[in-house]
């Protein structure tokens, strides 16, 4: 969040939506982040003007935007997102954990963390931090082995799935390889895209 650049222009109206909490209002808890040492600009400093809306879980609208919001498995209260609109759909799942708790991953409608946020949307952005092999030494962390990023997303019946949470240790070579992989075992019809900074996607 601190990275990004609409909070750093003068003026701009910016408006954050996050998770509701019976303990720390929203502009406090980013202020334990946005605020040194973990960052050099304070929140209070930041020259947008910057409205923070705590999302209620369900649905809800913003203009003629309309938004569910509903939480989804991770550490700490984490929401899930899907945007509609005009008929199209994308569900945003960054911090997602949906294998958690299953010996073998097959994602169920009724009880799939995030389902009901992802089922037919045109685009999904979902995390898809690790291989397999680091998963498995990750379990509980809060993210995604690849391999269950597929399975949600061919579960779900999406257009399109743009992986997203790289991990920071992956080279850039260790991506493509992860991506290239990970085409091939890409179930129909979604067609997979890996996430890059600037991406814009067209629904």
């Amino acid at each position: 969040l601190g990275f990004f650049a609409p909070l750093f222009r003068e003026g701009l109206e910016v408006h954050i939506w996050g998770p509701a909490s019976a303990t720390l209002e929203m502009r406090e808890r980013l202020a334990r982040y946005l605020s040194p040492p973990l960052f050099p600009v304070r929140i209070r400093d930041l020259p947008c003007s910057l409205t923070l809306h705590s999302a209620p879980l369900g649905a809800f609208e913003i203009g003629e935007l309309k938004v569910e919001a509903n939480l989804v498995c991770h550490p700490g209260p984490t929401l899930g997102y899907r945007l509609s609109q005009n008929g199209h759909a994308l569900a945003y799942l960054p911090d997602h954990e949906p294998a958690l708790g299953f010996t073998s991953f097959t994602p169920q409608r009724d009880w799939t963390s995030g389902y009901a946020l992802a089922e037919g949307a045109n685009v999904l952005i979902h995390d898809a931090q690790y291989t397999s092999a680091e998963y498995a030494e990750k379990v509980g962390w809060g993210h995604s082995a690849m391999a269950h990023t597929l399975l949600f997303a061919a579960a779900a019946n999406v257009g399109r799935l743009v992986t997203f949470h790289h991990d920071p240790s992956h080279t850039d070579a260790q991506l493509d390889e992860l991506h290239a992989e990970a085409a091939v075992a890409c179930e129909p019809p979604a067609i997979l895209v890996p996430g890059v900074e600037g991406m814009v996607i067209d629904l």
